[in-house]
């Protein structure tokens, strides 16, 4: 009987070991997001340097591009773009990521759909109080971006900014 027990106490851990360590079957695994080699698409890079020039002329510091930023941002764009949906689901999950790979103090996110041109996404951002206090917040030091189409050819935006 105590041998009954011990084993009937060894399978209940294995099987608990067993389920509780295993990844969600969400698609999304932020854990596993690693700063890659980014290649910028030329409104990618023109957005980052709007902004900076944005900054620059209000007598802000310019953001300096960070590759894991723009891994962060390419993940979540990605999922708006298959998901057609604009917003900032699981940023929590992005900040913590950012906290844990970029030495991150403090996030701030901006995202956007439809824009075909690096001026109008910038200029939406900016005719917007929420967005504009994102981009000219003197604390941001990095940032990092990211466009995807969806199948229908619509761009998805998602630019990042962090303070380490």
């Amino acid at each position: 009987m105590k041998s009954l027990k011990i084993n009937l106490l060894l399978f209940a851990f294995v099987c608990t070991f067993i389920t509780s360590c295993s990844k969600e079957e969400d698609g999304i695994y932020f854990n596993e997001i690693n700063e890659v080699k980014v290649e910028y698409s030329t409104m990618e890079l023109e957005i980052l340097d709007l902004v900076n020039a944005h900054r620059e002329e209000l007598g802000l510091q310019a953001l300096t591009n960070l590759n894991i930023i723009s891994s962060v941002a390419l993940s979540h764009t990605t999922y708006m773009a298959e998901t057609h949906l604009v917003n900032h689901n699981n940023f929590a999950e992005r900040q913590e990521n950012l906290v844990l790979k970029a030495n991150a103090l403090s996030v701030g996110e901006n995202v956007a759909y439809g824009f075909n041109t690096s001026s109008g996404v910038v200029n939406g951002w900016l005719n917007s109080d929420a967005h504009r206090a994102i981009i000219e917040n003197s604390d941001y030091t990095h940032f990092g971006i990211s466009i995807e189409q969806n199948n229908e050819g619509k761009n998805y935006f998602t630019q990042i900014f962090i303070k380490q």
